[in-house]
């Protein structure tokens, strides 16, 4: 839904599953934070930092707890989670126009690609053969649909994204431009002269409800495919490589990159600018802090971290030089076991 957009506040509660404490005849036309809000504007608390800010907010109502609805000086709607009901009434109130269906006359679809009536095909967009739209997709303004590809049903790619041959999408997918899905994995065998390219044979799946943000880049599988499976969420400018794999609902944020043939499990969350090596398992549940180094697998969920924070540089190279000074006592350490394991095992000389 995009354009002016006007909800009585009677009618957002029960869109959103909340019950109403205050005018049912309220117009909402925009979402706000509680500082900035002002007439006809809908907030939401949930964090206790920001209760300054509710006290003092001039927002026509907040989705707010129960538990808190005393605290809240204006209208609300009361939800058990406010934050999750934000996020649906975000939907209420996006940008994005509705699907426009039709091919623009500009567009370029190849003979034998099947478009459905209902899809809409933008301006200067390419769909090449063999490549299938379903009912309610969007193909953005000048992006690129390569051979064989499938979209899905009410899946929207952005202005310029570019799918390489046999990508397949599922449906309620939305790729944000600049995207590219398809490319070559990164794949060449040493020889005396220099590299001996390894073409790249396999494709791309990505599953159902699946978001891919701008400039991210899905390689191709070498072989086999690179999967993206149901539900996961991929930020701006991450990186996957060949054939991974990354489970179900699992979230990567920017500049993260992963290489080859990892298997990163479901409902894992990695922040950004992580590096993850490749030929890795990374168990269901693993949450990955920012700007870590993921160099081995990881078979237990759990919260990982390799980074460190910023301090003042002399501090810094300090504290460089007693990491190499604990990480030398560690391998003397595992020496003087190594030697004291070998000679228990070989016994006493006699």
């Amino acid at each position: 839904m995009a354009g002016n957009t006007t909800f009585l506040l009677a009618e957002l509660a029960t869109r959103l599953g909340g019950t109403l404490a205050g005018n049912p005849d309220t117009p909402i036309t925009q979402l706000a934070t509680l500082q900035s809000a002002g007439d006809n504007a809908l907030s939401f608390f949930a964090n206790a930092r920001y209760l300054n800010q509710l006290k003092d907010t001039k927002a026509a109502a907040v989705l707010i707890t129960p538990a808190l609805k005393d605290e809240c000086p204006v209208d609300a709607i009361l939800v058990e989670n406010p934050y999750l009901a934000f996020a649906r009434a975000s939907q209420l109130f996006d940008w994005r126009e509705d699907v426009q269906a039709g091919i623009h006359a500009s567009a370029v679809v190849a003979e034998g690609a099947q478009i459905d009536p209902s899809a809409e095909v933008g301006p200067q967009a390419v769909v090449e053969a063999g490549a299938v739209i379903a009912a309610g997709a969007v193909i953005g303004a000048g992006s690129v649909v390569g051979r064989g590809c499938y979209i899905g049903e009410n899946t929207r790619l952005e202005a310029r994204v570019t799918l390489y041959p046999n990508v397949r999408i599922g449906c309620r997918s939305l790729i944000h431009s600049g995207a590219v899905i398809g490319a070559d994995g990164f794949g060449f065998a040493p020889t005396a002269k220099g590299w001996e390219k390894i073409c790249q044979l396999g494709g791309v799946r990505i599953g159902d409800n699946v978001e891919v943000g701008a400039c991210t880049t899905i390689d191709r599988g070498a072989l086999d495919d690179t999967i993206i499976e149901d539900g996961v969420k991929l930020d701006d400018q991450v990186l996957i490589a060949h054939n991974v794999v990354v489970g179900r609902y699992t979230a990567i944020a920017g500049c993260t990159a992963v290489a080859g043939s990892t298997r990163i499990g479901e409902r894992c969350t990695i922040a950004g600018h992580a590096g993850i090596t490749g030929h890795l398992q990374i168990a269901d549940g693993t949450h990955v802090t920012a700007m870590s180094l993921v160099s081995r697998s990881i078979t237990q969920p759990g919260v990982y971290s390799s980074g460190t924070g910023m301090e003042p540089h002399r501090q810094w190279k300090r504290n460089v030089v007693r990491f190499r000074q604990l990480d030398e006592l560690a391998r003397r350490v595992r020496k003087l076991e190594q030697a004291t394991e070998q000679h228990s095992t070989e016994g006493p000389n006699t």
